[in-house]
C-alpha cells in the first residue's frame, strides 16, 4: 500500500558498559533518486546499582512527517549467563513534539533475542505499543519487527570472522505510518555484524 521504497538500510549498535548500555539505529529508505526518508533512535540505559532495573532515556526522530519524541522511564532486563537469550521490558512517558492534540503519551516496549542451533540461528526483535492521536483519527499504535537470521560463520567450513547473516523480518503494524488497521510486510535481508 502506498509508495514505500523497496530498499532500506539499517545501521545499529548496542554497547554495554559499567553504567548501563547504549543502543541506537538509523533506517534510510532509498528510491532510484537516492535517500527518500530517514529515521533515528538512540536509547541509554542508566544503572549505577546492581539489579535488573535501569533508568531508560530515549530520543526518536526522522525526516518527512516524523515528529521528535523524547522518552523517559524504566527497563527490566534479563539475560541468560551465556547470553544465548534475553529480553527487556520498558515502560515510558513519551513527549511527542509537534503533536498539539496529545503531546503527552506513554509507550511500552519489549525487546528479545534468542540464539539457538549452536549459534546458527537467531530470533530477535521488538514490539512497541504507544498512544498518539494521529491525523487519520487513530489513537493507539502497535509496531513489531520479529527477525530470523541464519549466521553463516557458524558453519564448519566458513571462517569465524565472516559475520554475514541471511534472513529477514516481518513488519507487523496497527495504525502505524498513516496506515489504519493491521498490516504485515515481509522483508528479505542480509546483515554484517562487527564484533
Amino acid at each position: 500500500k502506498g509508495n514505500r521504497p523497496r530498499l532500506t538500510s539499517t545501521v545499529e549498535m548496542f554497547h554495554p558498559d559499567r553504567w548501563g548500555s547504549t543502543f541506537f539505529f538509523t533506517d534510510m529508505d532509498y528510491t532510484d533518486k537516492g535517500v527518500a526518508s530517514a529515521y533515528w533512535e538512540i536509547a541509554r540505559e542508566l544503572q549505577f546499582w546492581k539489579g535488573p532495573v535501569s533508568l531508560h532515556v530515549e530520543y526518536n526522530g526522522g525526516l518527512l512527517f516524523i515528529n521528535n519524541a523524547y522518552l523517559l522511564g524504566a527497563t527490566y532486563s534479563w539475560n541468560k549467563s551465556d547470553f544465548s537469550r534475553g529480553y527487556s521490558l520498558s515502560a515510558m512517558y513519551k513527549y511527542i513534539q509537534g503533536n498539539f492534540v496529545t503531546p503527552h503519551n506513554f509507550q511500552l516496549t519489549g525487546v528479545w533475542y534468542l540464539h539457538f542451533g549452536r549459534g546458527k540461528y537467531s530470533f530477535t526483535g521488538f514490539a512497541d505499543f504507544w498512544r498518539e492521536n494521529m491525523f487519520n483519527g487513530t489513537e493507539f499504535t502497535f509496531l513489531s519487527e520479529p527477525q530470523f537470521w541464519f549466521n553463516l560463520n557458524k558453519l564448519s567450513f566458513v571462517p569465524d570472522d565472516f559475520n554475514l547473516s541471511l534472513g529477514g523480518e516481518i513488519e507487523l503494524g496497527y495504525n502505524f505510518a498513516a496506515r489504519k488497521g493491521f498490516y504485515a510486510i515481509p522483508t528479505l535481508g542480509c546483515k554484517w555484524t562487527i564484533r
